[in-house]
């Protein structure tokens, strides 16, 4: 399985990659307003660069349930100059984080190499698109159901694991055959925490494998999100234990792609169970959800 973005290449099986999170917002539920300036958000980067993130996602927009649109041109100003400066001193992959289309195309003219798609459930045309497939750019299909600032009123899903599954396989063949993005393109992510209630997270988390079928990288984005909190009564501050659990079964249930704030600490967690896995015997460990065996 192959995983291109532009000029970046990724061949699995393969260490699975960490998405450092760059969030130039004054609103983020984790860190809003840290990283507003786009030299603190370019240092803050460069930081989870060292730490060993692969892929840098840089967003302009506040994604939390409840948060308030932000207009084009506001979110043009936050993210442009952060991947102007950062494109030309770093050796891996800037993805975009926005629903936008405007935004993603000058978000790749200024050195981005992926768009992460929030919006790509909601979608009525082919401009976002057609600006992937223009830049040959890798593009994230992530499923949300409703928008951030409704999208955690009421989520209904009769099976949300098969309706999420249902999405990808619309989207893929909507990109693949009406507008000619290609299937090494495309990274699937079922959106935890994006209009859906705490049974559907853990749902989706204990469904993940289904979603591996199409063989591409599926990303997993877990980190400090609401639904611990709901579970455990943890505040964002103490959520990274939960957060790690959860990327642990991720990696077990086929995931590629991490999205986290904690960069070190989740790479440490992701390259101790990837050794674990490796290990003959976990072949024949039973699974945690079914209870079936390995074999």
């Amino acid at each position: 399985m192959i995983f291109r973005a532009r000029q970046f290449e990724f061949v699995f099986p393969r260490p699975a990659l960490v998405m450092g999170i760059v969030n130039v917002t004054p609103d983020s539920f984790s860190d809003g307003g840290k990283f507003l300036e786009a030299d603190a958000a370019v240092d803050h980067a460069l930081k989870l660069v060292a730490q060993g993130a692969d892929i840098l996602d840089i967003g302009g927009e506040s994604t939390r349930p409840g948060a308030e649109p932000v207009g084009e041109a506001e979110e043009l100003r936050r993210v442009i100059p952060v991947i102007e400066k950062l494109a030309p001193q770093i050796k891996i992959p800037i993805s975009i984080d926005t629903s936008k289309p405007a935004v993603a195309r000058a978000a790749l003219a200024a050195g981005a190499s992926i768009v992460n798609d929030v919006a790509a459930a909601t979608r009525t045309d082919f401009a976002m698109w057609e600006i992937v497939a223009e830049y040959r750019a890798g593009y994230v299909v992530m499923h949300a159901q409703g928008s951030p600032s409704t999208m955690q009123e009421n989520p209904h899903y009769a099976d949300v694991v098969h309706q999420v599954g249902g999405f990808f396989s619309e989207r893929l063949s909507q990109m693949l055959n009406e507008v000619g993005v290609s299937m090494e393109q495309v990274v699937l992510d079922p959106g935890i925490g994006f209009g859906k209630s705490l049974e559907h997270n853990l749902q989706l988390l204990a469904g993940l494998r289904s979603f591996t079928k199409w063989r591409r990288p599926l990303l997993v984005g877990v980190s400090r999100k609401s639904f611990i909190m709901k579970l455990l009564a943890a505040e964002t501050a103490d959520r990274l234990p939960a957060s790690l659990a959860c990327t642990t079964l991720a990696l077990a249930s086929g995931a590629q792609i991490i999205r986290t704030h904690d960069v070190p600490e989740t790479l440490m967690a992701m390259r101790m169970t990837e050794a674990v896995l490796a290990e003959p015997a976990a072949k024949n460990l039973p699974c945690l959800v079914c209870g079936r065996s390995g074999k």
